[in-house]
C-alpha cells in the first residue's frame, strides 16, 4: 500500500486509511474465529479452543493456508463455509466486496470511498476505482465459476454429484485467493492434492486459477482494454507478465533439477512435468501441494522459500513481497553495477521512490521472517528447514508446511499468526501507518561520505 498522510475521523478518532482496513480486517478474523469456536462448527460438537480458531480464522483471512486442524475432518460444513467466506473476503479485499454491494444496492460511493479503494487495491491514480471494483467482482465470478464447473466435472465421479459441485467451488475460490485451504482431508488427513500429483486436468485447473488470480487486479484491467497489443500495456503489467513467466519456467526447469534424484526419481517424464510445475506454480501463493514437501531435498526447500518470500503481484489476491518489488532490486543491481545513471526498464525510467520502498520491504520482511525463527526455535527443539519454511509461508501467505504447524506451542502460533496479518496488510504498510502523520523537516543536516561494503 502506498504511504498516505490523510485521514479519517471515526467516533471521534482520527484513523488514517490504513489503519482502517487494518482494523477491518482483524474485525473479520475476531467474527470467524468465534463463529468457528461454536460447537456445531466442529465434527466432534465441542467447543474448539480459542486460540485454535483464531489460529485458522487469521489464516483463512490472511488467505494462507497454514492449520492446526485438518479442514475436512474437524469442521463441519457450517465450519468450512465460515472459512470459504473468509477466504473470499480475505482475497478480494472487504473494502472491495463493500464498495460492491454499495453500488448494487444503488448507492453512490463518495470520495473517502473511492480513497479506500484506491489503498485497498494499490491502485496508482484514484480515477476510475469503482469501475475497477464492479470489474473485479464480475471477472472473479467468471474465473470462479469457470473454475469451480471445471473440477466439479473432475470430482462429481469420485465424489458424488453434490459433493463434488461443493468441492469445485471450494477449491476454485480457494485456488484464486490463493488461500490453500483444501478438503481432500476426505481421502487422507492433511494430504492436500497429493493423490493429484499426476492428474494433468487438476493439476492445469489449479494453476490457472492461482495464476489469474496473483498477477493482479490492475493487469487484468490492462489485458482487458489493451488485449494483445503489448506496447499498449503499463510498465506495471510488463513487469507483472514478464516476471511470472520468468518464475514459473525458471522454478519449474529448477525443480526438475532438484528433485530428479529425489522426489521425482520414480516418477515418469509427463509426472515429474507436473509436479515440477505445480511445485513452481504453488508457493506464489496457494499453498497446495502435490508432492510431500517433507520428503523434498534441501535444494528443494530453499527453491520454495525463495519462490514464496517473492509471492505474487500487486494488487492481487497473494502474499509475498511481490514480483514488481523483486525486479525493482534485481534492476537497481544491475544500474549499479554496470555505472548506469538511471534505474530502467522497457524504454521507462523508474523512481528513486521505487527503488528505495522496494529494499524497506524485502528487509522487513526477511527481518520479520529470521525474528519468527529465532522464536520459534527457542524453548523448541525444531528442524532448522522446517521452521524456516513455515516462517517464509507465513510471511508470505503462502501455507505450505511439512506439518510443524500443528507441533507449535501457543507462543509460536501466535507468532506465525502476527506473520501471514502483517504478510496480508502489508508490512511496510503496517510499519508507516504508525508515522504518517510527521512531516519531513525544513532543516537538512549537511551531508558526509561514509565506507559502505
Amino acid at each position: 500500500m502506498k504511504n498516505d498522510r490523510s485521514s479519517i475521523a471515526f467516533s471521534g478518532v482520527r484513523l488514517s486509511r490504513t489503519m482502517m482496513i487494518m482494523l477491518g480486517f482483524l474485525g473479520i478474523i475476531l467474527a470467524g474465529a468465534l463463529l468457528l469456536m461454536l460447537p456445531f462448527a466442529s465434527r466432534t460438537g465441542e467447543e474448539t479452543s480459542f486460540l485454535g480458531a483464531l489460529f485458522t480464522s487469521v489464516s483463512a483471512t490472511c488467505v494462507t493456508g497454514l492449520v492446526v486442524y485438518d479442514t475436512w475432518t474437524h469442521w463441519t460444513l457450517f465450519g468450512q463455509l465460515v472459512l470459504l467466506v473468509q477466504i473470499q473476503i480475505g482475497g478480494l479485499g472487504f473494502i472491495t466486496i463493500g464498495s460492491f454491494a454499495m453500488m448494487a444496492l444503488g448507492r453512490r460511493i463518495g470520495l473517502k470511498g473511492r480513497e479506500l479503494i484506491h489503498e485497498s487495491l494499490n491502485t496508482l491514480q484514484l480515477r476510475g476505482t469503482v469501475k475497477l471494483v464492479h470489474r473485479i467482482i464480475i471477472g472473479t465470478l467468471c474465473f470462479e465459476g469457470i473454475g469451480a464447473a471445471l473440477l466439479a466435472l473432475r470430482f462429481a465421479p469420485e465424489f458424488g454429484l453434490l459433493r463434488g459441485i461443493y468441492y469445485g467451488i471450494f477449491h476454485a475460490v480457494s485456488a484464486f485467493c490463493n488461500a490453500g485451504f483444501d478438503l481432500m482431508g476426505a481421502q487422507e488427513a492433511y494430504s492436500s492434492f497429493t493423490a493429484y500429483a499426476g492428474d494433468p486436468f487438476v493439476v492445469f485447473v489449479l494453476s490457472a486459477l492461482i495464476i489469474i488470480g496473483g498477477i493482479g487486479f490492475l493487469v487484468w484491467e490492462d489485458l482487458l482494454l489493451n488485449r494483445w497489443h503489448w506496447r499498449r500495456y503499463r510498465l506495471q503489467t510488463k513487469i507483472v507478465l514478464t516476471a511470472t513467466a520468468a518464475l514459473l519456467v525458471g522454478g519449474t526447469l529448477l525443480f526438475l533439477l532438484t528433485e530428479r534424484n529425489g522426489l521425482f526419481a520414480d516418477m515418469g517424464a509427463g509426472e515429474r512435468f507436473l509436479a515440477a510445475f505445480f511445485a513452481a506454480v504453488t508457493p506464489r501463493t496457494a499453498g497446495f501441494n502435490t508432492i510431500d514437501l517433507a520428503a523434498m531435498s534441501s535444494a528443494g526447500k530453499v527453491l520454495t522459500m525463495l519462490l514464496m518470500f517473492v509471492g505474487g503481484s500487486p494488487g492481487s489476491t497473494a502474499g509475498g513481497i511481490k514480483t514488481t518489488t523483486l525486479v525493482v532490486v534485481l534492476l537497481h543491481i544491475r544500474a549499479y553495477l554496470l555505472h548506469e545513471r538511471d534505474c530502467a526498464v522497457f524504454r521507462r525510467r523508474l523512481e528513486e521512490d521505487d527503488v528505495k520502498r522496494a529494499s524497506v520491504v524485502i528487509f522487513i520482511n526477511f527481518s520479520l521472517a529470521l525474528f519468527a525463527v529465532m522464536v520459534l526455535l527457542t524453548g523448541q527443539d525444531l528442524p532448522l528447514a522446517d521452521v524456516l519454511l513455515e516462517a517464509f509461508s507465513a510471511i508470505g501467505t503462502v501455507g505450505m508446511s511439512t506439518g510443524l504447524t500443528r507441533e507449535l506451542n501457543a507462543l509460536s502460533r501466535i507468532t506465525i499468526m502476527i506473520l501471514m496479518f502483517l504478510g496480508r496488510v502489508g508490512s511496510l504498510s503496517f510499519a508507516m501507518s504508525f508515522t504518517e502523520r510527521r512531516h519531513t523537516g525544513e532543516i537538512r543536516y549537511p551531508e558526509e561520505d561514509i565506507v559502505v561494503g
